[in-house]
């Protein structure tokens, strides 16, 4: 079932009300998610990796409800580009302080750089997004983990 912006903003809890979320940062396997939608991302996955990139720069700082349907501030967005998505940019800060999407390019495989990524925020909530059943197997246990319907329907594609 396809989600329209407007349903999923209505799952964004408004900062200034929420209290204080508790804070998470998201891990996107971006060739899963680019992959998840026919949209033409196969033509030019540089360009599909960027568009992607650039909405998910406008999570930050949102408290959207996670897959457990809790909410939580999103304050750090790590998107792992590999193959033909390598290089790929992500928007630069937008004069409120606020860090822009950073992007890690994978040196070989995704998943193993995915996983590094998930183990390098322990200490801190971190909320994976891929559907790849094998590198969900492989994250640490403390990763909680959204299929790529999750964020696709955050950003409204």
């Amino acid at each position: 079932m396809k989600h329209n912006r407007h349903s999923a903003a209505a799952h964004i809890a408004d900062p200034a009300q929420s209290g204080g979320a508790p804070d998470i940062a998201v891990v996107v396997d971006v060739a899963n998610v680019m992959g998840s939608r026919p949209d033409g991302w196969w033509r030019d996955r540089r360009a599909a990796a960027t568009q992607l990139l650039t909405a998910f720069d406008a999570l930050i700082g949102t408290e959207p409800a996670g897959p457990d349907g809790r909410h939580r501030r999103i304050t750090r967005m790590v998107a792992v580009l590999e193959g033909a998505a390598r290089g790929a940019t992500s928007p630069d800060t937008d004069g409120t302080g606020r860090l822009p999407v950073q992007v890690v390019s994978a040196p070989r495989d995704g998943d193993s750089t995915i996983v590094a990524q998930a183990e390098a925020l322990a200490g801190t909530a971190v909320l994976v997004v891929t559907a790849d059943r094998g590198l969900r197997a492989r994250l640490p246990n403390t990763a909680m983990v959204a299929g790529p319907d999750w964020l696709n329907w955050l950003i409204g594609r």
